[in-house]
């Protein structure tokens, strides 16, 4: 199975809008259907990973916890490492934290201490770029570790959320944006 002909709009087509999940005026994005078939997931994969060879990548990052699903397929293609950033708290060894702004407060990401060597090759991978705290937080532990972040991409971004511009230091990537 290839992407070969599956594009961005077969995958935007198969992602399920559910209104108002999981608070009223929020129109959530259910990747599940995407998931749930062979050629779409092995499709996104491929795009995902597209424009890096196997052995090109370190270590692909991925973000508690759909990112997850993403980055472990993508590490698995690349023949990389896979290494979770995880909410504080979720990691049980040594670990660098990074915290970041939210509407109301806010929230730590972390990674293992020793996930990660300096000069590491790296893509950082989630599911979805929406304000970009998240994934701006992660890319700042990253480099607080020493990696070189090749790109940073997403399967889906709300462009109008304008979350790329929070991560203006690397080249960013998304495969379906609304």
């Amino acid at each position: 199975m290839s992407h070969l002909h599956l594009t961005p709009d077969d995958l935007a087509n198969a992602i399920r809008n559910v209104p108002d999940f999981p608070q009223p005026g929020v129109q959530f994005k259910d990747i599940t259907p995407v998931l749930a078939d062979a050629r779409l997931f092995i499709g996104c994969v491929d795009l995902l990973t597209a424009g890096f060879a196997p052995g090109s990548v370190d270590a692909v990052v991925g973000i508690d916890a759909r990112g997850f699903i993403f980055a472990a397929a993508a590490a698995y293609t690349l023949r990389a490492g896979f290494v979770p950033v995880r909410k504080k708290g979720k990691l049980p060894y040594l670990t660098h934290e990074q915290s970041y702004e939210l509407e109301y407060g806010t929230n730590t990401v972390a990674i293992h201490a020793d996930a990660v060597r300096p000069g590491s090759r790296v893509i950082l991978m989630d599911d979805l770029l929406a304000t970009g705290g998240t994934a701006a937080a992660a890319a700042a532990l990253l480099q607080k570790v020493g990696a070189e972040i090749l790109e940073i991409t997403f399967f889906i971004e709300l462009s109008f959320l304008g979350g790329r511009a929070k991560l203006p230091d690397w080249p960013v990537r998304s495969l379906v944006v609304y």
